[in-house]
């Protein structure tokens, strides 16, 4: 009997190939790490919740939230960072994680090219609030009661956005409000319920849960543009402070050298949570101001805000902790 070889060593070869994409495991092959680098119950943490939740009907494994606090947010993103590209490990961030190099003495990652863009998310709005305990209801007030009384009325802050926004109002406005800083918003909201904490810039999502107690006053919002969460708040700059226009916003992302592919599959399965109407409808309760953009939009993002601090770096407005 004859045996043709050629077909025989095509057969072999075909088996010994890798199988074709469409042909893998689809993500995710098992349960996903979504790293916040912040204490549980702050605005992102409540984000990345709502976002596993939503993902859970259409995926075949969990998203998992892994709180990982500390250093600013730098020890859950150097995780990360150093976890495999295999899409089971991602991070979510404010825009403080760019910040973070200007602001700390020394990072263990570049919080740009060390990680891939996923997807921007939320826009974030940082709003002034105090307790109603306080002998001051709005920014006016509060500056001229800080005016009397120097160095007496501390803001909180959670991360290094929310510490520059309190420092360059007090800047602007000439008086003299100490930093103190918090792990999470959370944190910092129950402080300020109790009266511990005169004041603090925190996120619309950290502060929306405690406006109905009665115990919280919002005061101002960092925005050149009133939130609608808060429309009848007013902005620092319609309360004196020319110009006060500072925001930040919530992004995912993922470790270093990631195939765009499979970036872009994470990502279309979060826009399309972020699409439904129900899930738009929480956003709102929430307080969250939805801005998804893909990673282009998010690398540019992050591009453009390292070179708006790096200017604030250099003239002096933000310095390395000691």
């Amino acid at each position: 009997m004859t045996i043709r070889r050629r077909p025989l060593l095509l057969a072999a070869a075909a088996l010994a190939a890798p199988a074709p994409l469409a042909a893998q495991a689809a993500w995710p092959a098992r349960p996903v790490r979504l790293v916040v680098p912040y204490a549980a119950s702050g605005g992102t943490d409540i984000l990345a919740r709502a976002i596993a939740e939503a993902l859970r009907p259409s995926l075949p494994h969990p998203i998992v939230v892994e709180n990982r606090a500390g250093a600013a947010g730098v020890i859950g993103s150097e995780v990360v960072a150093r976890a495999e590209p295999d899409g089971h490990t991602l991070l979510m961030v404010v825009s403080t994680h760019v910040m973070n190099r200007y602001h700390l003495p020394s990072l263990p990652y570049d919080p740009i090219r060390d990680f891939t863009p996923v997807a921007m998310l939320t826009r974030n709005t940082m709003v002034l609030v105090s307790g109603a305990n306080q002998p001051f209801d709005s920014l006016r007030a509060m500056v001229d009661f800080a005016k009397r009384n120097p160095g007496r009325v501390g803001t909180g802050s959670t991360e290094a956005l929310s510490s520059f926004i309190g420092q360059e109002l007090a800047r602007r406005a000439g008086i003299e409000t100490p930093d103190i800083a918090y792990r999470s918003g959370g944190l910092l909201m129950n402080d300020i319920v109790a009266g511990h904490l005169p004041a603090g810039w925190t996120s619309t999502v950290s502060a929306t849960p405690h406006i109905g107690t009665g115990r919280v006053r919002v005061l101002a919002v960092s925005t050149a543009t009133r939130t609608p969460f808060f429309p009848d708040v007013p902005t620092a700059a319609e309360q004196g402070v020319a110009e006060f226009d500072l925001s930040g916003w919530v992004a995912m992302l993922a470790p270093p050298r990631m195939e765009a592919a499979l970036a872009g599959q994470i990502g279309a399965a979060v826009e399309r949570v972020f699409a439904d109407a129900g899930f738009q409808e929480r956003l709102r309760t929430l307080g969250v101001e939805r801005d998804f953009r893909p990673p282009a939009a998010l690398l540019e993002a992050m591009r453009r805000d390292d070179q708006i601090w790096a200017a604030a770096a250099r003239a002096g407005h933000i310095r390395p902790q000691q």
